[in-house]
């Protein structure tokens, strides 16, 4: 199933092109900080971040060609200026999320660790420039409206960790309920904001 671009009253949700290189590569690996600002690091990171985006680009139509979910990231672009400020996008999650009050099964023990089970996620990042202005809820919206009206998705989760608060409150104004691992494992099962259909989200405002 081939994802179309999704248009917002700001933003279009569209696949990755080639030429979105230097605009994603300085979002996710230079206003990260995560290289430090090392030119080295960075020169490796953006040879690292062209081969993501070439396997990003052939990923639309391998799993489109396999009948599967529209899984990858999207670039999230400024209608007004055509400007790519940040990626968005669906993918597979595979954690013990049984461990959760909220999707705990009926006689389950709280105190014991859960095997792993399946999830379609949502995930958003927008660049440190454009952050606050609710672009990341404004695509994540509509990702979460694709996701229940045209792939009829029973229910989506976005993960993050405990002291990412701003994460947390896109997930709130999104509607999700939060929930927190009550185990200290594994590690990186935090924070999951949990939000099933309800045909009341899906009406135009």
């Amino acid at each position: 199933m081939h994802m179309p671009p999704i248009e917002t009253g700001r933003l279009l949700i569209r696949p990755f092109v080639p030429t979105d290189l230097d605009a994603i590569h300085q979002i996710l690996d230079v206003e990260s900080g995560d290289n430090g600002g090392d030119a080295v690091r960075l020169m490796q990171a953006k040879q690292e971040r062209q081969q993501w985006l070439a396997w990003s680009v052939l990923n639309y139509s391998a799993l489109a060609n396999l009948y599967q979910p529209p899984y990858g990231d999207r670039a999230i672009v400024l209608r007004a200026s055509g400007e790519v400020i940040g990626a968005c996008g669906f993918a597979p999650v595979m954690l013990p999320f049984a461990q959760l009050p909220a999707l705990r099964p009926i006689g389950a023990a709280s105190d014991q660790p859960a095997r792993n089970t399946h999830e379609m996620g949502l995930y958003w990042e927008v660049s440190p420039r454009h952050q606050r202005r609710g672009y990341a809820t404004e695509a994540a919206s509509a990702l979460i409206r694709y996701a229940f009206t045209t792939l009829n998705l029973q229910r989506i989760v976005a993960n993050t960790t405990y002291d990412n608060a701003a994460s947390i409150g896109v997930m709130r104004k999104l509607g999700m309920a939060i929930q927190h691992n009550p185990l200290p494992e594994p590690p990186y099962l935090q924070i999951v904001g949990v939000l099933e259909y309800n045909s009341d989200l899906m009406r135009d405002p």
